[in-house]
This record gives structure tokens, sequence and C-alpha cells, in this order.
């Protein structure tokens, strides 16, 4: 029964995630913390984690970890199956009718009245990210008493790094993860 709860969940979150896969991780966040109470947030991150630093598409990877984390190994090729199955679909449907109606002024009116909604979906998730990384909590108002200090030195030295020195996003990675595995063995 978990692996059709699995399929579906995200073949729901397959479905309704525009704009790629920081797009989906609201609605990843939504369904596998609140809706179906599978995972903790902080298992989230971590999960987010894992899937911003593997190769390949983050919805996927999110998808991949999640199910391997709630049902094992056929938990997480289902999950990475309900997933990308209705983008495969919808993308077969799209491209006949886009091919076939591309000159059509509401349909290029349509597509531009996408681009705000993928652009909120996925501030959305950069701000469940910061907010978890930094105070612990998704939920706003944050308590800033509970304000992590190591996180807000290693993000302000990663803007740093890309902004001055223009280090690329895998150095700093690299830079962090290991400062940070450094610091964090000690605390």
């Amino acid at each position: 029964m978990i692996y059709l709860e699995l399929f579906l969940s995200f073949f729901q979150i397959g479905l309704f995630s525009f704009g790629g896969g920081y797009a989906a991780l609201p609605l990843i966040e939504q369904e596998l913390i609140h809706a179906q109470g599978w995972i903790t947030n902080q298992q989230f991150i971590d999960i987010l984690t894992l899937s911003e630093m593997t190769p390949g598409p983050i919805a996927i990877n999110a998808a991949t970890f999640s199910g391997n984390q709630i049902a094992g190994i056929a938990g997480g090729i289902i999950a990475t199956i309900g997933v990308t199955l209705p983008s495969v679909i919808i993308v077969q449907i799209l491209a006949y009718f886009y091919f076939k109606y591309q000159n059509m002024t509401i349909v290029q009116g349509g597509v531009q009245g996408l681009r705000p909604a993928v652009v909120a979906l996925i501030a959305s998730a950069g701000l469940t990210i910061f907010l978890t990384a930094m105070f612990g909590q998704s939920d706003w108002p944050v308590d800033i008493a509970n304000i992590n200090l190591v996180s807000i030195v290693f993000f302000s030295v990663a803007i740093f790094l890309m902004r001055k020195y223009k280090a690329s996003p895998i150095q700093v990675m690299l830079i962090t993860g290991v400062a940070g595995g450094i610091i964090y063995s000690f605390i």
C-alpha cells in the first residue's frame, strides 16, 4: 500500500510542479511533511541537500531520496517513476498541440502568464530552505532566539566568495562542506 501512496503522491507532485525542480520543492514539502507525515523538516532539508549535491534534476533526485527514505530502494524507484511520468505525458500532449496552434495569441499569452507563478514557486522553495537553515523552522514568523550563527557565517562567506571572487557554486559547496564537516564534528 505504501508503494501506491508513494506513486500517487509523487505523480501529483510531478503533475503540478510547473517550472522545474525548485518549483516542485514546496509541493514535496507539503506532501511528505504536512499531508502524509512521512518525514520531518530536518529529513526534508537533508534530502534537499543530497538532491542538490547529486548530479541530475533536483525534483527527480528528491523523489528518489525521499522514496528511499520512506520505503527503501523500491520506494525510491516508484517515487522517481511517479514524479517523472506526468512530465512525459504532459510534454507529449503539449508538444502536439503547441506545434499545431503555436501562432495563436491565446497560446502565447498562456505561456507568458505561467512565468510569474514559476518565479513565486521557486522563491517559496528558497525561502523555506533559508528559514530552515538559519532558524531551524520553515514557518513564519521565525524565532530569532533559534538563529544558527554557524549557518549565518557560512551563508555570508558563500555569498562573499561567489560575488567578490566569482567562485563557482561547486567550489563554494566543497569549501563550506569541508568546513561544516570540521566545525560540526566538534560541536
